[in-house]
């Protein structure tokens, strides 16, 4: 199940991957429905002119809804983004992204044919050097603005149906939080009531398979900022862990002295926001 899941994840739903392309958070791609922008690399919509995509209507799961959410056409995820968008870029062979400007992962090139193999490490196997690195990392993806992705500021309904847009820039680590945020909050009722019991990336068999895409889709903008394409997200197996063994100020941050619900003042991420 979560296989199937996640080749359907992969294969269908990665133009929408990041949510909100910048080229087309416009009224005019809003109220047409349709976020199929160009490829700098010859200047048509998703590559066609390169055999590396085309502009296609969206693919829709036609499965029934569980009894666990008991309204339709009322939370923007619904049918994911066919509130947004009816036609996006679908990639070719080993293409991918919202202009299909990109290699699938594990591909890279000019014409994204060279398979790449990358090895992910225990974060307790890494060299000072190596730790350093990936926190400087991190530090840079909170502080640079990102180029491609922008984050909605309300439904769209509230953007009165595409008229008026709603979206704000956003750093690149902070797209992860709000796309993590965004895929689990309850679902607004259209007033001033919410449904709290439903959430869509936690206790259900996507679970496994959308947060695997999830940080591999965060491992490969960093890489991107970076230029560092064999950067990978290094793990920390807590199987027979005691306690929080990566809680330090040497890695993710220990608890502060006096207030135990704060970070060190010595960690690495104590001024973030």
């Amino acid at each position: 199940m979560c296989l199937l899941a996640l080749g359907f994840l992969l294969g269908i739903l990665q133009p929408a991957s990041g949510q909100f392309p910048r080229a087309c958070a416009s009224s005019e791609s809003l109220l047409r429905k349709e976020c199929c922008p160009l490829w700098a690399g010859d200047g048509s919509p998703c590559g066609e002119l390169s055999g590396r995509g085309s502009c296609q209507e969206i693919l829709l799961s036609r499965a029934p809804l569980g009894p666990q959410f008991p309204f339709t056409g009322v939370d923007d995820r619904e049918d994911w983004p066919a509130v947004f968008y009816n036609r996006t870029c679908q990639c070719n062979s080993n293409f991918m992204g919202f202009n299909c400007g990109e290699c699938r992962f594990g591909f890279s090139g000019p014409n994204c044919a060279e398979r790449r193999m990358r090895m992910r490490r225990s974060i307790f196997q890494l060299s000072t050097r190596e730790k350093n690195k990936f926190l400087a990392y991190l530090n840079l993806a909170k502080h640079t603005p990102s180029q491609d992705y922008v984050i909605a500021t309300g439904t769209y309904a509230q953007m009165n149906n595409g008229l008026t847009p709603m979206f704000r820039n956003i750093s690149v680590y902070d797209l992860f939080v709000w796309m993590h945020y965004y895929v689990s909050r309850d679902t607004l009722l259209g007033d001033a009531s919410v449904w709290r019991d439903i959430d869509f990336a936690h206790e259900a068999p996507g679970f496994l398979p959308w947060h695997r895409l999830f940080l591999v889709l965060w491992e490969h903008e960093i890489q991107k900022i970076t230029g560092d394409e064999n950067f990978t997200i290094p793990y920390w197996d807590w199987r027979d862990a005691e306690g929080c063994d990566v809680c330090t100020d040497e890695l993710m941050g220990d608890r502060h002295p006096t207030n135990p619900q704060l970070l060190s003042p010595a960690s690495f991420f104590s001024s973030w926001q």
